[in-house]
């Protein structure tokens, strides 16, 4: 599938030193976002996902922001699809500087109500789909000998809710093969890079088109944060490549807390995790998008921009980390501290007097 252009347009795109970026689950939302963010800076863009009117609109957005876009369909739980894709963009331009990883879908219901086919039909876009463009983008990069790969996570890799088994589950999956691999790279000493950004809720049109039998419309847990905020983090991961970027308030709380308090967290969304997935609004049947694309709905925004916020801190794990660690290690230094500290008692102390 060759991309649009003459031999000579060829050659003097492979002259043109702008970088190239491969978006999956470009069609809409945060890699559609992402896609304009890479525009505004100069890049060329390749967009892949299912649906070709959501990917050409897409591309209008890219080519209005200044970028050079090209229009692959193609669906990530196909890896044949995609390897070829990768090889097109390779031959046509060259190399691969960037590849996202975001393609996602989910089902919205308990687990008792979520098909065998269902939980596949996840497992293969939202996390095989991961697996299935590092694989392609690891080809060529290695070849290249540089490059960088970037997987779009989710506080739910961490914490999982109830209701989104099958998504949670694809995530957390996904944080872990990404993990292994990375610690595979440095055993090679290789220059290509891992990253991997973790998102809160974000304003996206999938809470219309995503699988349901809740009995209410859907609608992420709030608080809810612009597809931009999203895309200017993945950008950052992108230049950066730290470890991994936590972003939202919301998501650095959900791994923290996870991590001090499982058991608790447990109780907590058991209680409110239901209904802060739906609105008042009963559901209606409507398309979604498990098995094939919904053209007609695809755009770069959900229904929830009134209360949608336009930023977020956005951190490194790694230096959350090191500053709730040193916390943690100035509280018990302190604590020892005053363990140690002589007591006045009759003119006796602690230090000299040791406990038997």
């Amino acid at each position: 599938m060759p991309l649009p252009g003459s031999q000579a347009s060829r050659r003097s795109r492979r002259s043109d030193r702008r970088k190239i970026v491969v978006i999956t689950g470009a069609s809409a939302g945060v890699g559609r976002a992402t896609a304009i963010a890479f525009a505004h800076r100069g890049w060329r863009v390749v967009l892949m996902a299912r649906g070709r009117n959501g990917l050409e609109a897409a591309r209008r957005d890219v080519e209005k922001a200044g970028g050079q876009a090209v229009v692959i369909p193609a669906d990530v739980a196909d890896p044949d699809a995609i390897a070829a894709a990768s090889d097109t963009v390779v031959a046509e331009w060259g190399s691969i500087d960037v590849w996202v990883n975001n393609a996602m879908v989910t089902v919205y219901a308990p687990v008792a109500e979520t098909t065998p086919a269902e939980f596949k039909r996840v497992t293969e876009v939202t996390y095989l789909g991961q697996v299935h463009g590092t694989l392609a983008a690891l080809r060529h990069m290695r070849r290249q000998g540089t490059g960088t790969i970037v997987q779009v996570g989710s506080a739910l890799a961490y914490r999982s809710i109830p209701l989104q088994s099958a998504y949670c589950a694809a995530k957390a999956a996904a944080r872990g093969f990404t993990d292994s691999l990375r610690s595979e790279l440095i055993h090679e000493g290789s220059a290509i890079r891992l990253t991997m950004v973790h998102l809160p809720a974000v304003n996206t049109p999938q809470f219309d088109w995503a699988r349901s039998r809740l009995p209410r419309r859907l609608q992420p847990v709030p608080p809810i944060h612009d597809p931009e905020v999203a895309a200017e983090a993945i950008v950052q991961a992108a230049y950066e490549a730290p470890r991994e970027l936590w972003v939202g308030s919301p998501t650095i709380k959900a791994i923290l807390g996870t991590m001090a308090a499982p058991s608790l967290l447990d109780y907590l969304l058991a209680r409110r995790a239901w209904d802060g997935q739906m609105t008042d609004e009963p559901a209606a049947p409507r398309p979604d998008n498990l098995f094939e694309p919904v053209d007609d709905k695809e755009s770069l925004r959900g229904r929830f921009v009134s209360v949608s916020k336009p930023r977020a801190l956005i951190a490194s794990a790694s230096l959350v980390r090191g500053i709730v660690g040193a916390a943690v290690l100035g509280t018990v230094a302190a604590a020892v501290g005053l363990m140690r500290r002589p007591s006045k008692t009759k003119g006796i102390t602690t230090a000299k007097h040791p406990a038997e």
